[in-house]
């Protein structure tokens, strides 16, 4: 049956997605009873009767840094229950008891249906969903030690952002080889620092599956008056605008650390959205996603956001710091700094043409700078000294 469209509502600074749909048995999510479940593309909505998904829903977050724990107060304050898999008894013991995490946000209580586990099985055996929070350069060596506990047919959701420095995969490609193709992937991004989404501050994001249903289910799951959610077919699109925005955040704050001013920075940011724009569509991705909240929405937060990991790491590195320097000082991982070099490598292997530095010049220079090649004002400066040419050359025709 098909679905009306989504209706938002604006008010004030709270915009929710009120999701009005006529179908009544839509999933086996709204109608564990059904006898038979509708014909989905879904491998999950599809399995047969006889093996539905446990009811109530139950959802597990594995990882337990800062945007682990967001996505387990989002879910846990919609009054599904949640699990919390960290690495130690320790840390789940002070999470189950004082429903705060030792280490990350420790002023920041979580919502008491949050239980945490350092076990494996008991976190996942029975899951509905499977968050996945993760950075992506740990996600491989991660994912091998507790896919045996993953069920069959349990779709993952993804919010780790960046590319493999070993692969030169994005997490759609990486979970696939980890955890195989015979079930449904989805991946969430937009602008949404981890620390806002716990104050209830109001936040938009997007989900991206091949799988629809599953997105739309996901979103019904999360969103909530200070979570509006949308959903999108557009994978590949979501994966470039969450890998590229942290490379433009981190020129951007070197930028700021130098003290060239807005002016500088404002046209940084915007020529960086090109390129992200630029490599989007070369490997199959939507303009209209390099221009939504995954693209374009995320890379304004990340940077011009004082919560940002990377275009601190950035600034610090305009101030004159070093990368060691700086990564030694840090108890989070700032994802562009790995995903930059690997971003570069990526596009030699995949993009063809003459110079591709020309046509990247910012992901060409922050690697570059990253790897100690060239000082921050350097690239900055050479940026500034390009040839004149159109905006957007590749619109000459």
């Amino acid at each position: 049956m098909a679905s009306s469209p989504d209706v938002y509502n604006v008010a004030a600074f709270s915009f929710v997605p009120s999701r009005v749909s006529t179908r009544g048995d839509r999933s086996l999510l709204h109608n564990p009873r059904r006898s038979a479940p509708a014909k989905s593309h879904s491998k999950l909505l599809s399995m047969k009767a006889t093996s539905p998904p446990p009811y109530p829903v139950r959802v597990t977050v594995m990882g337990g840094g800062n945007f682990g724990l967001a996505l387990a107060s989002v879910v846990a304050k919609r009054g599904v229950p949640t699990t919390l898999l960290v690495r130690t008894e320790e840390v789940a013991e002070e999470i189950n008891e004082n429903h705060r995490h030792p280490r990350y946000m420790t002023d920041i209580a979580l919502p008491r249906t949050v239980r945490a586990t350092a076990n494996k099985k008991t976190a996942l055996s029975d899951a509905t969903y499977i968050i996945h929070a993760v950075p992506v350069q740990y996600t491989r060596e991660y994912l091998a030690t507790v896919k045996d506990e993953i069920p069959a047919n349990v779709p993952i959701l993804s919010a780790s952002k960046g590319i493999e420095t070993s692969s030169l995969g994005f997490m759609a490609d990486i979970l696939k080889e980890c955890l195989g193709e015979d079930r449904s992937y989805a991946f969430l991004s937009g602008p949404s620092f981890a620390r806002e989404i716990c104050e209830g501050v109001a936040t938009a994001v997007v989900i991206a599956s091949e799988d629809l249903m599953l997105a739309d289910d996901l979103a019904e799951l999360m969103a909530g008056e200070d979570f509006a959610v949308f959903t999108s077919r557009d994978v590949i699109g979501v994966e470039v605008g969450g890998a590229v925005k942290n490379v433009i955040a981190i020129a951007a704050g070197m930028c700021e650390g130098l003290g060239l001013g807005t002016n500088a920075m404002s046209g940084l940011v915007t020529r960086g959205c090109g390129e992200m724009r630029r490599l989007g569509i070369y490997l199959g991705a939507r303009p209209s996603t390099i221009s939504g909240l995954s693209g374009v929405g995320d890379t304004f937060g990340t940077c011009f956001g004082p919560l940002s990991r990377n275009r601190q790491f950035g600034y610090r590195l305009g101030k004159g710091e070093t990368p060691e320097e700086i990564r030694a000082s840090m108890t989070e991982v700032a994802e562009g700094v790995d995903t930059s070099i690997a971003l570069v490598k990526m596009i030699k292997k995949r993009c063809k043409g003459y110079r591709l530095d020309l046509k990247y010049p910012i992901l060409f220079g922050v690697a570059e700078i990253i790897e100690g090649n060239m000082k921050p004002l350097e690239g900055l400066k050479g940026l500034m000294n390009f040839p004149t040419r159109m905006e957007n050359y590749d619109e000459r025709f």
